[in-house]
């Protein structure tokens, strides 16, 4: 596995992303709250470019009639369907068996690097 280095850690300030490409591979680096992760720019339900889509948070488990929203800037949603993903795991919110690739993220110095490879 090699790491590849992407950028650096000033040019993802917090609550934003980068698209990157990486050995042909399209790759969304989201800093939220200053832990970096990588997901696949790619959404397993038709393909959609997953990092183009919007951040955000999403509701909570709660009472009836009760909405609560949280986990804001933790949320990537599809800009096609609105299926919904955590950038810190690459998991799909409505199902444990759907979820997108996660990449392990280093961080030397000021730059953000990315494990590639198995």
């Amino acid at each position: 596995m090699a790491v590849h280095y992407i950028a650096g850690i000033n040019e993802i300030p917090e609550g934003t992303h980068k698209i990157v490409d990486v050995k042909g591979l399209s790759i969304g680096i989201y800093n939220v709250r200053g832990e970096f992760h990588a997901l696949n720019n790619y959404c397993p339900h038709q393909g959609a470019k997953l990092c183009k889509g919007e951040v955000c948070g999403t509701n909570l488990e709660s009472e009836v009639y009760q909405y609560i929203y949280g986990r804001e800037q933790e949320i990537v949603r599809c800009p096609w369907h609105g299926w919904e993903f955590d950038i810190k795991t690459g998991k799909s919110l409505f199902s444990d068996k759907v979820r997108t690739k996660k990449f392990q993220v280093v961080i030397e110095g000021e730059k953000i690097g990315v494990v590639i490879g198995a």
